[in-house]
């Protein structure tokens, strides 16, 4: 998950982003997660969902292109939780052909958004706030939930259950990814981790059995791990445990140490940064393209 250390890491960082106060959240988000040329490409199909899981109802965003049945992709925000950037990330990776739906991991405490972005967030107490909240989501907690969400998908005319599901996690929502994929491996086939925590190692429980890189051979998934420069610095070894953990599972898996600090693929991060985050949405679409 993403800690204290490397949040203030992400306050440190040089803001390299659209100006979200002069376009407002919205369209500043959609302007930088879908090129103008891609704009009005496809028409796509949004609404708020809502289906039981554990501890209460998940209220959640799902976007797909207008027409036709497409492979689905589960995405786990980072620990700002659901709001406007993520949604704009959900429709671009609709525009590329998928069933999307982005779920809010708080939704036990309160429908999202939580907070209106990340700097809100970071400026009005979103660490403490988000504490309690966060510690409800172990692994086995969030595994249920991942089986609600397949359970959700795969009753929507708008996906197609003849595909993998693919997920995608970022900071917290790394881990997340892995249990997804663990969780329901008849199901989903591809899973990325973006500048995910905790991914190896976890302090707080070292023998934990359910850490991501101990579960990899439970998956039947194809695996992209993208991993931030700064997080590989503090963590050197993390990179090589995943690449020996995958090919001792027998799993594919794409391993990369990225040019961004943690945080750079996230719109709205003070870490954001263009180049890499391109860079990276690439090898995401790359991978559910191949994989799904």
């Amino acid at each position: 998950m993403c800690d204290e250390q490397q949040l203030a890491r992400m306050g440190r960082a040089k803001v390299n982003r659209r100006d979200f106060g002069k376009l407002g959240a919205a369209a500043a988000v959609a302007t930088a997660c879908a090129p103008a040329a891609a704009q009005g490409q496809v028409r796509l199909s949004e609404n708020q969902a809502s289906f039981a899981a554990p501890n209460g109802r998940m209220d959640a965003y799902f976007v797909h292109p207008a027409s036709g049945k497409r492979p689905a992709v589960i995405v786990w925000p980072d620990v700002a939780g659901l709001r406007d950037a993520f949604m704009a990330m959900g429709r671009r990776l609709a525009r590329e052909g998928f069933a999307v739906l982005v779920l809010n991991p708080y939704y036990a405490d309160g429908e999202a958004p939580q907070f209106d972005d990340f700097d809100d967030y970071r400026e009005n107490g979103g660490a403490e706030k988000v504490g309690p909240w966060r510690a409800k989501l172990t692994a086995p907690t969030v595994m249920e939930i991942a089986k609600a969400a397949v359970g959700f998908l795969d009753k929507q005319d708008a996906v197609d259950t003849a595909r993998g599901i693919g997920t995608e996690g970022y900071c917290m929502g790394g881990p997340f990814a892995v249990w997804t994929a663990a969780a329901v491996p008849e199901r989903v086939k591809a899973a990325a981790s973006f500048h995910g925590g905790r991914l190896v190692t976890n302090p707080a429980s070292p023998d934990d059995p359910n850490l991501p890189v101990k579960l990899l051979g439970q998956t039947q998934a194809s695996f992209l791990f993208a991993i931030a420069r700064d997080d590989d610095r503090t963590a050197p070894t993390d990179k090589d445990a995943l690449k020996a953990a995958a090919a001792a599972a027998g799993r594919p898996a794409e391993v990369t140490v990225y040019a961004g600090n943690h945080g750079w693929t996230v719109v709205d991060s003070p870490a954001y940064d263009d180049t890499a985050a391109e860079r990276a949405w690439a090898r995401l679409v790359n991978l559910y393209k191949t994989a799904l």
